[in-house]
């Protein structure tokens, strides 16, 4: 059995669950997000693209329903031990197995949170699974239940998220090693990758960017790449992952002679940076952060340059994004507390002169200051 927990953590973290359920009044509850199957028994699969459901009752009991081809990934990696497979066939609508499935379980007229807000959960299924129980029971949108749960990281997790920096650094001391005048993209991606691999790590959950010259500016993964001209600006931003546990981080590379925009955007990135360390503790929320956030960059006139978010939660997580649904924004009042762990980064693209600069790494919270989990610097990086 590949279970990365013991399974007194396993129990724990159910037991948390339906302590959240039982205040919530639910007496069930479906789960969709593939992440909260991994947190809550240890189902590790690719196969949330089709439809799967983790029913989790009040009481603790536990039944997965899935397709075959998951049926020995669940008795392979989970806790699980009551596994239902709806088969494929023209026209299948396995809501109507999970209906089944409901009543034989005793849920008949049960009050039912759902996750809805997951990728797991397609547009179509929402709609098959709001005809088939809208009439079976109390439904009602649980989307957060877990998520809220899976904030605060235990001790076996927090070893995971340290081992998770480690290959982040060990990917970052290769794109330090390979950035210089003529050198390709690709190679620097690879290179990047492989030390995660090299380290034991896993695929991200979603793909690293990376982008030079006017690609510098971008915040997100593209298709192309390109060779780095004797002036040049390389933005990555990539994250160690292991045992899905991701740890991000993000960087821009100025090959050549900075420019003085170059200098100017790094100082307001370091200054804003270090100005959130001082909110990021309890007895601030993630909207603090974002408010230090924007009074620093639009002090300094970069208002139309950086971005309305600056941040978000971390921990495992499964394509096709590794960010959590708790982000830095606008009044968000979600508090900080201790063994979160945060990635706070600082973006700024200015158009206008085609100058990019980034600055991002992840911070476990403490109960005082947080602690950062690179052991790289917050230095300059030039080639």
């Amino acid at each position: 059995m590949a279970l990365h927990f013991e399974r007194s953590e396993f129990a724990s973290r159910l037991a948390r669950v339906t302590e959240q359920m039982r205040e919530e009044k639910l007496d069930a509850l479906l789960i969709f997000a593939q992440e909260s199957m991994y947190w809550l028994t240890g189902y590790d699969t690719f196969g949330y693209c089709f439809f799967q459901t983790l029913v989790v009752k009040a009481d603790g009991t536990m039944a997965l329903i899935t397709r075959s081809a998951d049926l020995r990934q669940a008795k392979h990696t989970s806790i699980l031990e009551d596994v239902h497979v709806w088969v494929d066939r023209v026209n299948a609508d396995p809501t109507v197995d999970l209906k089944n499935l409901l009543v034989e379980m005793d849920l008949l007229g049960a009050r039912i949170g759902i996750e809805y807000d997951t990728h797991g959960m397609t547009g179509r299924v929402a709609r098959l699974l709001d005809a088939q129980l809208s009439s079976f029971g109390q439904i009602s949108d649980a989307s957060y239940l877990v998520s809220r749960l899976r904030l605060i990281k235990s001790a076996a997790e927090v070893a995971y998220v340290e081992r998770a920096a480690a290959l982040a650094d060990d990917a970052l001391d290769q794109a330090i090693r390979l950035t210089k005048a003529g050198a390709d993209e690709a190679d620097i991606l690879a290179a990047m990758q492989g030390a995660v691999f090299s380290g034991g790590g896993d695929y991200p959950a979603n793909e690293y960017i990376i982008g030079s010259g006017a690609d510098a500016l971008l915040c997100r993964y593209k298709a192309g790449r390109r060779k780095l001209d004797a002036n040049d600006q390389l933005t990555i931003e990539w994250a160690g992952t292991y045992a899905h546990y991701h740890v991000a981080m993000m960087r821009t590379i100025v090959v050549g002679e900075p420019t003085h925009r170059h200098r100017e955007l790094f100082s307001a990135c370091l200054e804003n940076l270090q100005a959130i360390e001082t909110v990021l503790t309890p007895g601030h929320t993630f909207g603090d952060v974002f408010d230090m956030h924007a009074k620093i960059m639009d002090e300094r006139g970069l208002a139309r340059h950086r971005l309305n978010a600056c941040g978000y939660s971390l921990g495992a997580r499964f394509s096709p994004s590794w960010m959590e649904h708790q982000m830095f924004h606008v009044g968000n009042p979600q508090p900080i507390e201790p063994n979160m762990s945060l990635f706070v980064h600082m973006i700024i693209a200015d158009s206008d002169s085609g100058t990019a600069m980034t600055l991002g790494q992840t911070y476990l919270t403490t109960s005082g200051a947080p602690r950062a989990l690179s052991r790289h610097g917050l230095d300059f990086l030039g080639a």
